[in-house]
């Protein structure tokens, strides 16, 4: 294994649409990783609040399905090692999950690690998905030209890692991208093939995710024949393109929080209509 990237991506914290965990799902598939070691889940997973699955077939319990943490190892298209953290987030022992983390990457090389997230915002789907970047150096942040925000939130066992291995002179970022608000409920691919593509800038890691990208596609002209139907709609998305396009850097980087901004500015009842008119449309088309 030379000098492998990592890549964390762990269920139960912010993820709008599931986005970076359908990344992290074509990452895995495009690099073929696999399981490379398995964490305690006994330690690490309440299994009172994340319970396995029971298979039943005809009444025959077949197997008892656990989830737990796994670390995965896999080559991208250019043949780089790339090491993927993914699964539940733990739901107790924090720091030594962390330091256990850490050894890891000291015993593989791991010279650089990224994680991926995704959050709703007032932004339309007519235009690119805008990243926002987090990292324990200011000059990480600032080589990466990405969005940047001022804000105080709860963190999840991701940012941890990322302070940890920063301690230990590697390289770490946190990658979000942001999912218009009216489809947080649903998938998003576009904001999949944004993390990837933000990803490989940061790393160089190459993933195709061809089925993710021709989803995108498919997605934006659903989504488009849904709004042009209704002039409610026609008029929330136009609101939302001006400020996106009036904005200096398309970003929430406003230290007193483009979140109020554009709340002062739009009216999101027509955002939550659309919602409403996505989810039945997804039950009539499925």
């Amino acid at each position: 294994m030379t000098d492998p990237h990592l890549v964390v991506t762990l269920s139960g914290w912010i993820d709008a649409s599931g986005a970076a965990a359908a990344a992290v799902g074509a990452l895995v598939a495009d690099c073929d990783a696999r399981a490379l070691v398995s964490f305690d889940d006994d330690l690490y997973i309440d299994y009172r609040a994340r319970r396995p699955v029971l298979e039943i077939r005809n009444g025959v319990s077949t197997r008892l399905v656990w989830s737990s943490p796994e670390l995965l190892h896999g080559h991208d298209a250019k043949g780089h090692d790339v090491l993927v953290l993914a699964g539940p987030e733990p739901d107790t022992a924090w720091h030594r999950f962390g330091a256990t983390v850490a050894g890891l990457c000291e015993r593989f090389g791991v010279r650089s690690m990224s994680s991926l997230g995704a959050y709703p915002f007032a932004t339309p789907h007519t235009r690119p998905v805008s990243i926002s970047a987090t990292s324990p150096s200011r000059d990480v942040v600032s080589a990466l030209g990405f969005n940047v925000s001022s804000i105080d939130v709860p963190a999840g066992v991701a940012a941890a890692i990322e302070q940890t291995l920063h301690e230990q002179g590697v390289r770490s970022v946190g990658i979000w991208a942001q999912v218009p608000h009216y489809v947080a409920a649903m998938s998003y691919p576009a904001a999949s093939v944004a993390l990837l593509d933000a990803l490989e800038h940061v790393t160089g890691i190459s993933v195709p995710a061809r089925e993710l990208r021709r989803e995108m596609v498919l997605q934006r002209e659903r989504l488009d024949r849904l709004v042009e139907g209704n002039d409610e709609h026609r008029d929330m998305l136009a609101r939302l393109e001006r400020v996106y396009d009036d904005s200096d850097d398309n970003s929430d980087d406003n230290d007193e929080g483009d979140g109020a901004t554009l709340g002062e500015q739009l009216d999101m009842r027509s955002g939550d209509d659309l919602v409403a008119e996505v989810e039945r449309y997804l039950r009539d088309h499925p």
